[in-house]
């Protein structure tokens, strides 16, 4: 009976590779042989890949469910020429503001390519440091979608309010840790097979350190670019990642415990030079064979699935309407020539900038788009637009040096009580009043709040200020034409 059932599989998988290398160009073919050569040099040889796994971190974007594709072609293709091929661990990671269509995508790319009854894959996702079999349909746990939030708060508060809007540096860290902790779960991978180009890289490791910076770490400069330096910044980080940030016993641990090896084994394999097709021709093979779905316009702007393009457009409104005086509707605006620029620079199809100032341009609408965003976010990231407001200004960073002047343009009922204020994160009693009113705006409890008043200001002299383009593009330098969102975000494994 096994041997009829094993028969059927190989049935099935043969199946499954003539039909998704059908999909593949020349050049695709060929890169395809390019990667099987380049994993069995890195497995110390063809005879040994049965005993190789590899670890391929999946975001349900464009990029990640290709290579996806590309790794499944690699591995199936090498089982059918040898009496064994590599293991494959396909791990998400789950945050707020997770795109159902993202998740959606990447169910619909393992179904495509068999992943999910192939004793030679493990499909993962990690909630709140468990890790788990992946599950599209399982919404976020509750305290895995409070640790998101207050991650995203606590580092978010850690800027000036007239600076860049590195809101999200959260998800750096975040993302930085779940590589080096799922690549020692259960025995552990060989290789973490990376496909960003080494633009996405150097943004990532840049947010990365700038994010680490900001939890209190400082990290050195000695790291290797790119990727290459990844494992060596994360052994440096240690295991404490947002522990700082967190009063005593705050934070989960990673779990199953007894299933993390003690120390990590892997290396990196970066096969972003073998992704040889561009944009138009992989769309057949994503759409057709891997059922991808995506909102047009946000898959060129934006490949964050976690912070959506409303939102970012939200934000620049809240920025200009509350922190720089101006009206809501001029810093949506502002935000959506920077997209137009953008978009014509990459010389995007006319209908797409349309589309773009429909959403984003028109005034009839602009009111209701506010109210579905201000939704959207409280849904999402479970954050108020009092809360947003409130980080933007950042006011209780570095002895609350921004706490007046948040007070005066938004809260000037609460100038009276800001002795109180300081009281209170200061760890002295006060009023419960007061108390209420600084979780209400703020969305922390007070002991988080005074953490973030004890901490002091982010140091900036080691370098991790990213360049204009990544937050506020600078639209005449050449980040203009990088593969990078207007709203400055980096996608985990994109």
């Amino acid at each position: 009976m096994t041997n009829i059932h094993d028969q059927a599989m190989n049935y099935v998988y043969q199946q499954i590779l003539q039909r998704l290398v059908g999909f593949f160009s020349r050049a695709e073919r060929t890169a395809l042989q390019l990667l099987m050569q380049r994993l069995g040099v890195a497995a110390g040889g063809m005879e040994r890949i049965g005993d190789y796994k590899v670890l391929a971190i999946q975001s349900g974007s464009r990029d990640s469910c290709y290579t996806l594709a590309l790794l499944r072609a690699a591995q199936l293709t090498i089982a059918s020429r040898a009496p064994a091929t590599f293991q494959l661990r396909v791990a998400t990671l789950r945050l707020n503001g997770s795109n159902p269509t993202a998740l959606e995508n990447i169910h619909r790319t393992c179904s495509a390519l068999f992943l999910y009854d192939d004793p030679r894959v493990e499909v993962l996702m990690v909630d709140n440091r468990e890790v788990l079999p992946f599950d599209h349909a399982a919404p976020i746990s509750p305290a895995g979608s409070e640790a998101n939030r207050t991650n995203l708060l606590m580092l978010g508060h850690r800027r000036d309010c007239d600076g860049p809007l590195h809101l999200w540096d959260d998800a750096y860290l975040a993302t930085g840790e779940f590589y080096g902790q799922i690549a020692r779960w259960n025995h552990g991978v060989d290789a973490l097979v990376i496909s960003d180009t080494p633009r996405q890289q150097k943004l990532f490791m840049e947010g990365l350190k700038r994010a680490a910076d900001k939890a209190g770490f400082h990290p050195s400069n000695r790291h290797e670019p790119g990727y290459a330096g990844l494992f060596s910044l994360l052994d440096e980080l240690g295991r404490e990642d947002f522990r700082r940030c967190y009063a005593e016993d705050g934070l989960a641990s990673w779990r199953p415990a007894e299933q993390f090896e003690t120390c990590r084994r892997s290396t990196l394999i970066d096969i972003h030079d073998m992704l040889v097709s561009n944009l138009e021709e992989r769309w057949p093979l994503l759409t057709e064979f891997l059922g991808f779905q995506a909102d047009e316009l946000a898959a060129q702007l934006s490949d964050n699935e976690y912070v959506s393009l409303s939102v970012s457009a939200h934000l620049r409104g809240l920025q200009a309407c509350f922190v720089q005086g101006r009206s809501y509707e001029a810093g949506v605006a502002e935000y959506l020539q920077r997209a137009l620029v953008m978009m014509r620079r990459k010389q995007l199809p006319e209908r797409l900038c349309e589309q773009a100032e429909e959403v984003f341009g028109n005034p009839a609408t602009l009111a209701q788009l506010r109210t579905r965003t201000a939704t959207e976010a409280q849904h999402s990231l479970g954050l108020t637009e009092a809360q947003l407001v409130c980080l933007l200004f950042a006011p209780f960073s570095d002895n609350a040096a921004n706490l007046e002047r948040f007070l005066r343009q938004c809260h000037p009922g609460m100038l009276v009580a800001m002795p109180d204020l300081h009281r209170a994160m200061q760890g002295k009693p006060v009023a419960d009043q007061i108390m209420q009113w600084m979780v209400d705006v703020s969305g922390l409890p007070v002991s988080l709040i005074g953490k973030l008043y004890n901490l002091g200001p982010v140091p900036m002299s080691q370098g991790r200020a990213l360049e204009p383009a990544t937050d506020e593009p600078d639209l005449g330098t050449e980040a203009a034409d990088d593969e990078i969102s207007v709203a400055g975000e980096w996608s985990a494994g994109r």
